[in-house]
């Protein structure tokens, strides 16, 4: 499957077997982490890593990737750069993608809430630069999508409900298995995109969905649409709740975690101070030892910084059916796959 050249911005845009082709290279590359038949993939080339915002595990994880492949991966941020915005002059775009083109292999982006003025405006960029770029354009999270997440969320569920790391890796395991995406509250105002990305995702591969969430915190309804599409093409149910208990029954993947309400932008500002204070409204919305109960034995997925004491306890986030260490650890290996075919025409 050739996958080279190609463009990473949200999982739904990619057929289920080029997301396996990923998903199995980088169960390979796993088991055999540094194996000389990977060392050399990207040598000499370099992967550009934009960021608006700044990131703990997107930065680690990319530029160990790119390193375990022979690569180089460079650090860059709009404030060493002189990119053209509403108030600023400077390089364009397309100018600016053009050049990056004939320097780099591939450009990531990350821009999440608070560095743009209303929700879409993050994922427009990406296509700006996905329109002029002749390298692959992949998300390293943006204000919709954060399709590398989604990948390492949804191998990390396989790893646990089949063999375990170090084995094939068995998609299959997860059908008909039910995801419970929760809204969790704390002070925070988070944006959409890890959550958007772990329904898609999930029920692209055969999973039961059920979303709860308080009234008034509504996701994406073209992300809401894709899912119902998907679980119909499984035969498999999509629910939404509005309480903070009910979605925990039967369920085997439970994932709590916040995100802001569409009132987010008004006028062009994000509007964090007051999300914040609306999400401290609602401290029954926590994973607890006592809603887990209610699962089917679930596990407790997260792609972190986790809020402790608000989205979820210590108890269960430390947790013995905790996999929020092996989803971040398999951010490394998903990524090292997608940089492989889409980079290295491996």
């Amino acid at each position: 499957m050739d996958l080279y050249g190609k463009d990473f911005l949200c999982t739904q845009e990619w057929e289920v077997e080029e997301l396996m082709a990923v998903l199995d290279l980088a169960a390979r590359m796993k088991r055999d982490r540094f194996s000389p038949r990977w060392s050399r993939v990207l040598e000499n080339k370099t992967f550009f890593m934009f960021f608006y915002n700044p990131s703990v595990r997107t930065r680690q994880s990319f530029e160990c990737a790119a390193t375990e492949l022979g690569g180089h991966a460079q650090f860059l941020e709009p404030g060493a750069m002189r990119l053209k915005t509403e108030k600023t002059a400077g390089e364009t775009i397309e100018d600016a993608t053009q050049v990056m083109s004939r320097y780099a292999s591939g450009l990531g982006i990350r821009i999440l809430e608070d560095k743009i003025g209303a929700y879409g405006e993050g994922d427009d960029l990406l296509r700006q630069y996905a329109r002029w770029a002749t390298i692959p354009i992949i998300s390293m999270a943006h204000d919709k999508y954060h399709p590398c997440q989604g990948l390492a969320d949804i191998m990390g569920w396989a790893e646990w409900f089949g063999q375990g790391p170090g084995h094939t890796l068995d998609m299959g395991v997860l059908e008909g298995k039910k995801l419970l995406m929760t809204w969790g509250h704390g002070a925070l105002a988070r944006s959409w995109c890890s959550v958007q990305e772990g329904l898609l995702i999930a029920s692209r591969f055969g999973m039961h969905i059920t979303l709860a969430c308080p009234e008034g915190y509504d996701l994406d309804p073209q992300v809401i649409e894709w899912t119902k599409t998907n679980c119909g093409a499984h035969g498999t149910e999509f629910q939404i709740v509005h309480d903070p208990c009910s979605g925990y029954e039967g369920a085997h993947v439970v994932y709590s975690r916040h995100w802001m309400s569409p009132r987010a932008y008004v006028d062009g500002e994000f509007q964090k101070q007051k999300e914040v204070e609306m999400a401290l409204k609602y401290p029954q919305w926590i994973c607890d030892e006592e809603k887990m109960a209610l699962t089917t034995d679930a596990i407790f997925t997260h792609p972190m910084p986790v809020d402790r004491g608000h989205e979820v306890t210590d108890a269960v986030a430390s947790g013995p059916r905790s996999v929020i260490y092996n989803v971040a650890e398999n951010r490394l290996h998903v990524q090292k796959a997608l940089m492989a075919l889409t980079m290295g025409n491996l």
